[in-house]
């Protein structure tokens, strides 16, 4: 943001002198207006995170009363623009328990929690929650899912393997890797080509090149998980077992 100013005050500063007043008038109001609208798109996504941070803690106060004490942030609203959060299909959330006294640590058990999102969710009026489905995950639950998705991407399919792995690695575009070394090469997959697998009662989980794919069954939406939150996720879980 600070680059973005600094930016548009030096290309206001290199103006030709010659420009007639009323000119400066209307290039300056323009400068002006264009600042004051990247400021509320800001405003706008920071307000969206803080409405969405809400209403995840609203629905672990409502469906899981065994958290008494928790941190819950979200992973997917930091560096992102308006236009941005209109095409994401799941909000994820870290969630962390904690032992109450003063200035505590977040050192109890680790959870994800996932909003996915269908058409619509986002309007002029901001989120709408009626059309998000939440789905609460342990580290355990977030490696039988890994594991199921690197089975059906690629042609490693011994599962004590695979968790060895996972745990040492991170999942890429291309496959697992621990360190810079890819150790389990993903399929060479076509833009329109997909692998699927039926995971659970709840979703199936779908490999297509560069992106991880859940197919919700009771809505019918096919949902899309970029590299960049899996390994997020990933590393929120494991890196202190890496």
């Amino acid at each position: 943001m600070k680059k973005l100013l600094l930016f548009t005050i030096i290309c206001f500063m290199m103006l030709p002198t010659k420009i007639k007043a009323q000119n400066d008038g209307a290039v300056a109001g323009a400068v002006v207006g264009g600042l004051l609208a990247i400021g509320a798109g800001v405003a706008a996504v920071k307000q969206m995170q803080e409405q969405a941070e809400l209403k995840a803690t609203q629905y672990i106060l409502a469906h899981h009363p065994e958290l008494e004490s928790f941190s819950l942030k979200t992973l997917d609203f930091d560096g992102k623009k308006l236009k941005d959060m209109s095409a994401v299909s799941v909000i994820s959330y870290k969630i962390q328990e904690f032992t109450p006294e003063d200035k505590p640590e977040l050192n109890g058990k680790k959870q994800v929690l996932f909003a996915f999102t269908s058409q619509g969710w986002i309007s002029e009026s901001g989120i709408n929650f009626d059309k998000i489905t939440w789905y609460l995950i342990d580290d355990v639950e977030w490696m039988h899912m890994m594991i199921a998705y690197v089975k059906v991407s690629s042609s490693e399919k011994d599962e004590s393997t695979l968790e060895t792995t996972l745990k040492e690695g991170r999942v890429v575009n291309k496959g697992v890797k621990i360190k810079s070394k890819l150790v389990i090469p993903f399929f060479k997959l076509e833009g329109d080509m997909y692998v699927v697998t039926d995971y659970s009662e709840d979703m199936k989980l779908v490999y297509n090149e560069r992106s991880l794919g859940i197919f919700l069954k009771a809505t019918k939406d096919l949902v899309q998980m970029g590299r960049g939150d899996l390994i997020k996720i990933h590393e929120f879980f494991f890196a202190d077992e890496g």
